[in-house]
């Protein structure tokens, strides 16, 4: 069974939230910050937001 790959997801800021896909089939809200790094990964769902080059911050 393939295993699958968790979602990326760009964004502008590193700071960010996450819910999972929302609604009842989500999951608590949380806030993540991505510190020295150019991405952070939620710890519920495993989506990889990553900082989009250019944006304020990026270190890269």
């Amino acid at each position: 069974m393939p295993v699958e790959v968790p979602e990326i997801i760009e964004v502008d800021s590193s700071r960010v939230t996450c819910d999972g896909i929302g609604g009842s089939l989500g999951h608590p809200r949380v806030y993540l910050e991505m510190g020295d790094k150019a991405f952070v990964e939620c710890p519920y769902c495993d989506r990889r937001f990553v900082l989009r080059d250019g944006a304020p911050g990026h270190s890269h």
